[in-house]
């Protein structure tokens, strides 16, 4: 199919129009995408001083080209016509209408960053077999790129399902492979190929037209964006797009395309120009998000930010409101749900402490409170330069029948900011406030945490501290050499046996507000990273290697719990066992 194939005559522009109601309020939107329109919309005033071009034909033959060829795939939309929506115009419109100073396309890269079901898949299919079939590009070569082949095939079916129901594409477009498992497009009027590629393939020399990069948040690097990107040094007008969820990891190649995009569109919207920071004519990005105190667990207006659809009613309110309620009854989905459905990056895919429960332990306690009651500690020993973590969990009282959660955490004094911004954590923030404490020395100082534990056993009814066997050695020498007096040190193995009920306690515990914590954002830091491991039989433990933060304060919480389950066990029954509890 070439340009010359007959589309729908569009004479408005949808696209500025689209900008123009989000700028005007009409729709709603978050912050990027506000100012993603107003950056157009200045872009339209401003442009043409440094040579840009709003070629509303091209935008609108592009847009056209959904409405008239492409055809949708899957439930209620089998076989139906790609509706173009407000959003959707607004990214094809962007892509293919914009041309730069040599009368080529202006932007070279897109990142699309919206919620699930929102529609983003099929447009990045519909956008590749544009480039293949309708963009003017001879031996245009498109690819669905991805990290690993059968991710790769997934927005490859996308674009072999829609061909299928396309009248129009179905008898211009070869495909190879058997049903279902087809490997190529191609385009023979052209000389064009649409196919997938993974950068496990070994395949060297790719040379994209279009490149369409799905799921980036999966990405563990910039291996396949660098792959697409150093091929389109031989295309003029070569376009590499991203889609994706918003991710759990800030140190990921997503992250800083989802950073960088921001900073170009609030730039751009304020009328930014090749002088000023945050510039790049060549970068396009639609990206999802909530306006700062925006809760979508609380207030459903905000929804519509990053849903984009739904307006149109995809993925619909009802669709939402089921997984919000999920979320509230199941507390290890919220991250999930607050992750795929609203655009929150959160500190890991599948976290086993909510948000929600744990805020509503949160509740300050006067030391004097916790005076004369018996407590049990957990210490969670760090390598030379990373988190220690000491908690003491206090049991409850006739007058505080809760248990009190008070921990303390060390990092070395040395290297501090340089930690701080490596691991994008306030640190010395933390430290100010003295939720952090600090040793001299590019190491943790043993004595320091020492001295700690004399005082808080002179200072409470310190029955007992458990310990990871691991790197206890040290400490112990020291505690010899340095006399100290201290309540038995209590190995605790971090395995499924010992671990497992000592989490699930503590679990029934927060679950069913029968524990309070002070507030530490060291620890919630801690808390919002954890994420657990089962064995064969069920039994969990907090997967350290899972978790994309430190976890040590959680870690140091559960054995101290441990502690108290062993107490129970020697004096009688649980105080739970005659209670009604729930579990997450």
């Amino acid at each position: 199919m070439s340009k010359r194939t007959q589309q729908r005559s569009t004479s408005a522009d949808p696209c500025s129009a689209f900008a123009r109601a989000v700028d005007s309020g009409q729709v709603v939107a978050g912050p990027a995408v506000r100012n993603a329109c107003r950056r157009h919309l200045k872009d339209l005033e401003l442009g043409p001083k440094r040579g840009l071009r709003w070629d509303l034909d091209a935008a609108n033959h592009a847009i056209g080209y959904f409405q008239d060829v492409l055809r949708l795939n899957g439930g209620e939309f089998e076989g139906k016509p790609f509706r173009v929506l407000g959003w959707q115009a607004f990214v094809i419109g962007s892509l293919f209408g914009w041309k730069g100073p040599d009368g080529f396309r202006r932007f070279r890269t897109g990142y699309i960053e919206t919620a699930k079901g929102s529609g983003k898949s099929p447009l990045a299919a519909g956008i590749g077999l544009y480039g293949l079939t309708s963009d003017g590009e001879p031996r245009a070569e498109v690819y669905a790129a991805a990290t690993k082949k059968d991710q790769a095939q997934i927005l490859f079916r996308d674009a072999v399902a829609m061909v299928d129901q396309s009248p129009l594409l179905a008898c211009r477009i070869d495909k190879s492979g058997a049903p279902g498992r087809e490997w190529n497009l191609a385009h023979h009027e052209s000389a064009s190929f649409f196919r997938p590629v993974s950068a496990d393939d070994g395949q060297s020399g790719p040379r994209p037209h279009i490149a369409l990069l799905d799921e980036i948040h999966e990405h563990k690097n910039g291996t396949v964006v660098g792959m697409m990107r150093a091929g389109t040094k031989s295309r003029r007008q070569a376009l590499i797009l991203m889609i994706t969820n918003s991710g759990t990891d800030k140190h990921s190649v997503c992250w800083e395309y989802h950073e960088y995009g921001t900073r170009i569109c609030r730039a751009g919207a304020a009328g930014a120009g090749p002088n000023d920071g945050h510039f790049d004519d060549s970068f396009f990005a639609y990206i999802c998000d909530l306006d700062d105190g925006d809760d979508p667990f609380k207030d459903e207006a905000c929804w519509y930010k990053v849903n984009p659809s739904l307006m149109d009613g995809i993925p619909g309110l009802k669709y939402l409101r089921e997984q919000v309620t999920e979320a509230k009854g199941m507390p290890s989905k919220v991250a999930t749900v607050r992750r795929l459905n609203f655009c929150q990056w959160v500190e890991s895919a599948s976290p086993w402490i909510g948000r929600e429960p744990w805020e509503a332990a949160q509740e300050p306690v006067a030391i004097e409170q916790l005076l004369g009651r018996r407590c049990w500690g957990g210490l969670d020993l760090s390598s030379t330069q990373d988190l220690t973590s000491l908690v003491l969990t206090f049991e409850p009282t006739e007058s505080d029948p809760v248990w009190r959660i008070l921990p303390f955490f060390w990092l070395p004094e040395d290297g501090l900011y340089e930690k701080a911004e490596r691991d994008r954590v306030p640190y010395l923030a933390w430290k100010d406030q003295g939720w952090l404490l600090t040793t001299p020395g590019k190491a943790i100082n043993k004595l320091h945490v020492i001295h700690k534990l004399v005082e808080v056993a002179d200072q409470f009814d310190l029955q007992g501290i458990g310990y990871d066997r691991w790197r206890i050695e040290d400490l112990k020498m020291l505690i010899d050499e340095e006399g100290c007096s201290l309540p038995p040190l209590v190995p605790f193995g971090q395995g499924f046996k010992d671990m497992g009920p000592a989490l699930d306690e503590f679990e029934i515990r927060l679950v069913n507000e029968l524990v309070k914590h002070n507030g530490n954002p060291v620890l919630t830091w801690n808390a919002a990273n954890a994420v657990t491991t089962s064995d064969p039989a069920g039994n969990r433990k907090v997967a350290k290697d899972k978790a994309t933060g430190r976890v040590d304060g959680i870690v140091a919480s559960i054995m101290a719990t441990g502690l108290t389950i062993r107490e129970d066990e020697s004096d009688g029954p649980s105080v739970y066992e005659t209670r009604g509890v729930r579990s997450l």
